[in-house]
């Protein structure tokens, strides 16, 4: 493993702090489930009950509203049920093929600075995607990752990533979604992330026959050498 701890953008606890509980749900779970389970968890890490944790699942279709989702974004309100989330950004889109990271992490054992944390999950993602010998890049004016589609013309990107959190007494909830095989045609019922000149993508449609366990392994392997060491725990009740 490639130490990145001396990176900038690396987020590594404190010294002596307990590895990061990684968790992997092997079947599709409710929205509202994993809300409710996220806000326990996040409680306990606040109090000091709990590790952190990092949690691997997929949603059955939905959509879901960020803080700043606009009305008129939604364009088929009737096709799968829509949340809001109470995390960042607008809307989105989850099922099934869709890799959802629920990043559970207190800040205040790393690094209590919330956009060099973005950052580092931005990093995360374009460090996983390279293992898959896909070059996904940040853009200033637009969370997540992009990858260019010279295919499909000049200036043409296609969102590979969403990123969105939710911060409660500098812990960390909600997080990242990266697209494995979803059906891409699902997000026609909304303006993704309210962009409207770019489209989305997957690693299949990128050509890569992938899997999520595939997936699982490079996205385990790369979080540690940001944000330190794991252990496998069983998935939330």
């Amino acid at each position: 493993m490639t130490d990145r701890a001396d990176l900038p953008l690396a987020f590594h606890a404190d010294a002596g702090a307990p590895p990061v509980e990684w968790t992997v749900s092997d079947q599709p779970v409710a929205y509202d489930v994993a809300l409710q389970r996220m806000e326990e968890r996040v409680a306990a890490i606040s109090e000091g009950r709990a590790a952190e944790l990092v949690w691997l699942l997929e949603h059955p279709p939905l959509y879901t509203a960020g803080t700043s989702a606009r009305i008129e974004d939604l364009l088929t309100p009737d096709r799968f049920p829509v949340f809001k989330a109470g995390r960042g950004g607008q809307y989105t889109y989850h099922g099934p093929g869709q890799r959802v990271v629920y990043v559970m992490l207190d800040l205040k054992r790393r690094r209590p600075d919330v956009r060099a944390f973005v950052a580092s999950l931005e990093d995360w993602l374009i460090g996983a995607l390279w293992e898959h010998h896909v070059r996904g890049e940040r853009r200033e004016d637009r969370v997540g990752v992009w990858v260019r589609r010279p295919d499909k013309g000049i200036d043409r990107e296609d969102k590979i990533a969403a990123i969105g959190i939710r911060m409660r007494k500098w812990v960390s909830f909600h997080g990242m979604s990266l697209n494995v095989e979803p059906d891409l045609e699902h997000f026609s019922g909304i303006v993704p992330c309210g962009v409207t000149q770019h489209g989305v993508t997957s690693l299949v449609d990128l050509g890569l026959p992938v899997t999520l366990a595939d997936v699982d392994l490079v996205l385990k392997r790369t979080f540690e050498e940001r944000f330190g060491p794991t252990v496998q725990v069983a998935p939330p009740d």
